[in-house]
């Protein structure tokens, strides 16, 4: 087999290592490339280049989290990871660990981690790779893995809800929910929300927003229905599609061009968070964005308009 071939049968699992660790669509390409690139300038075949290409994935993941790091301390309102429309990896033996990781929830919690815990709990955790090609990985002996380990897992499950929903449950009350926000369903879209629920926006100041945060049911589906409704009426379209394994929509400009995506997290019957994924450098990836700004401008002109 050809180094191409063995490269491109290894690369769906590459890019989902580099995506959990990174937890950015565009960074985790670029990793996979300089992967591919390193190992196709090796004069010598390794014994295993599996083990070889996730430890230099690794590495070059770690690198580039730890330089991302300051660029998002310093990013305007709150930050979210890249979208993920649909994960290339699959091994049925591992399925509930990997759509689990994948999460909006999950990615926000792998934040909380140093690179190398956050490298560690995703190979090892994530992906069940052995402790000895864990430590190849990352640089350090496996009793220093298994120490980084057990703290990764400490600050994940202090993060985890205690019972998470079913996919045919948050498949359904996605369903409810995006029909309420059509319909303009305050009290409807009220009673599918967590008490407590959360309106967050991540724009990165490159798109206009609702808000940066709202909490409590009745604010979010009152604010969430002076909106949604009106941008249909001005040709927006809201087509259901998970995100990062999660129950979502991407809403279309009237050209079919991205405006933004919202993601929803489902607990114990209810809508816990509603996540708007706003700033257009982080929607290249879904397709040709829209012009949220000329949108908005629009928008606003409708609202102004009477009615007949």
């Amino acid at each position: 087999m050809s180094k191409v071939e063995e490269f491109e049968e290894l690369r769906s699992l590459l890019f989902s290592i580099a995506y959990r660790i990174l937890g950015g669509v565009g960074e985790a390409e670029d990793a996979v490339q300089e992967a591919w690139l390193r190992f196709d300038a090796s004069a010598t075949r390794p014994t295993s280049t599996k083990a070889f290409l996730s430890a230099t994935v690794t590495r070059i993941s770690i690198d580039v989290l730890r330089s991302a790091r300051v660029r998002r301390e310093q990013y305007t309102g709150p930050w979210f990871p890249e979208p993920l429309l649909s994960d290339p990896y699959e091994d049925p033996a591992r399925a509930v660990e990997l759509a689990d990781s994948v999460s909006m929830a999950a990615l926000l919690l792998l934040e909380r981690l140093s690179p190398l815990e956050r490298a560690v709990f995703v190979l090892r955790e994530v992906f069940a790779f052995g402790f000895d090609d864990v430590a190849a990985a990352v640089g350090r002996s496996e009793a220093a893995c298994r120490q980084l380990l057990v703290r990764a897992r400490r600050h994940m499950d202090a993060g985890r809800p205690r019972f998470t929903a079913d996919r045919g449950e948050r498949r359904e009350l996605a369903t409810r929910f995006f029909d309420a926000l059509k319909d303009g369903d305050v009290g409807g879209l009220q009673n599918l929300l967590a008490a407590d629920v959360q309106l967050v926006g991540d724009a990165g100041g490159n798109a206009p927003q609702l808000a940066k945060a709202v909490t409590g049911a009745a604010n979010v589906a009152r604010l969430l229905t002076a909106v949604y409704p009106w941008l249909m009426r001005i040709g927006v379209t809201c087509e259901p599609h998970d995100v990062n394994g999660e129950p979502g929509a991407i809403f279309r400009d009237r050209d079919g061009k991205v405006l933004h995506l919202m993601v929803l997290d489902v607990l114990d019957g209810r809508i816990r968070t509603v996540r708007g994924l706003n700033n257009p450098e982080k929607l290249t990836h879904v397709g040709p964005v829209a012009d949220a700004w000329a949108v908005a401008r629009e928008l606003k002109e409708a609202r102004r308009r009477p009615t007949a």
